[in-house]
């Protein structure tokens, strides 16, 4: 059964916000640390997994990408303090490593 993840970084503490969604929750980290997504979150150094959520119907996981976009901020922050009041950057707790962040690593050896 496919797992799909409605997820939330940020640049730091209270700092700007990125949702998305994705298949792979690891790797879609693994690509925005190391700067392989051009645009936003890669502007303003987004790359700090604060929440997310997991599912296994696609619907379900863009329904709520939707829905958080149109949140207030205060109630994104809200629901990022209750499961993560400390703001720590949850890519280590998914299995992320360093040894990922490194330039010649390729994820796909790791799937």
């Amino acid at each position: 059964m496919k797992s799909y993840y409605v997820y939330i970084l940020a640049n730091k503490r209270n700092g700007t916000l990125y949702t998305g969604v994705n298949n792979n929750l690891l790797r879609r980290v693994i690509e925005h640390k190391r700067k392989l997504i051009k645009g936003f979150t890669e502007k303003y150094n987004v790359d700090k997994l604060v929440w997310y959520e997991q599912t296994n119907d696609v619907r379900t996981a863009i329904e709520k990408e939707k829905q958080i976009k149109k949140w207030y901020r205060k109630w994104k922050l809200e629901l990022i303090e209750e499961s993560n009041p400390e703001w720590k950057d949850l890519f280590y707790e998914i299995g992320g490593t360093k040894e990922m962040l490194e330039p010649g690593f390729i994820f796909e050896d790791y799937r």
